[in-house]
């Protein structure tokens, strides 16, 4: 049964981050903290996005408590768009609070697209357990080199971001990426494949 969402700002370094979180279930205590990073906000994405909702979904299924922050500027979150400069200190900030609220728990970070990206710059200022990179913005963004715990999982047919760029990426860092045959960008169709590869590697 799927855990209630709590919504709730927490403050971060231009005002309230509006914020989603799922579980844990009552009277459990957390395998982790899995914070999840939306697409551009500036081509309207955001934490409702469907990818950002199913990564929640597995996550909270495999124990973790999901958060799921809307970047400064979107929702009722303050602020206004910054590039990935200054939605890194608001995920940190999240994750800080999430720290303080249930404990030491390992952190996993997970974005979608230009969520990703954001993720590569947290993660040089945090440590974290393990990545899920899902269509990472490669190309589009500066996005920097990941820790070897990571797994990347990207479309055969996306049109926004090319599956050759994520391999190039990848190469220098001999870094696997996991190919959905026929997946576009947004998993239409295939957010059940996504789930099946999400919930193996994190089981």
């Amino acid at each position: 049964m799927p855990s209630p969402v709590e919504t709730l700002p927490i403050p971060g370094p231009v005002g309230d981050i509006e914020t989603d979180i799922s579980g844990p279930a009552a009277g459990h205590t957390p395998r982790g903290i899995a914070l999840i990073a939306h697409p551009n906000p500036l081509q309207g994405g955001a934490k409702d996005n469907k990818v950002v909702t199913t990564l929640a979904r597995v996550f909270n299924s495999l124990g973790y408590v999901a958060l799921r922050p809307n970047f400064r500027g979107v929702g009722a979150s303050m602020g206004a768009h910054d590039k990935g400069i200054g939605e890194t200190d608001d995920l940190i900030a999240v994750a800080e609070y999430a720290s303080k609220r249930f404990g030491a728990a390992p952190l996993l970070l997970a974005g979608f697209s230009f969520g990703s990206f954001v993720q590569t710059r947290v993660t040089k200022r945090v440590s974290c357990e393990r990545m899920v990179l899902v269509a990472p913005a490669v190309g589009r963004f500066p996005t920097e080199t990941v820790p070897e715990n990571t797994l990347v999982i990207h479309g055969e047919l996306d049109d926004v971001v090319p599956l050759a760029a994520v391999l190039d990426w990848a190469r220098p860092q001999n870094l696997p990426v996991v190919v959905v045959p026929g997946g576009e960008h947004f998993f239409h169709g295939r957010l059940h494949i996504l789930s099946q590869i999400v919930t193996r590697w994190c089981a």
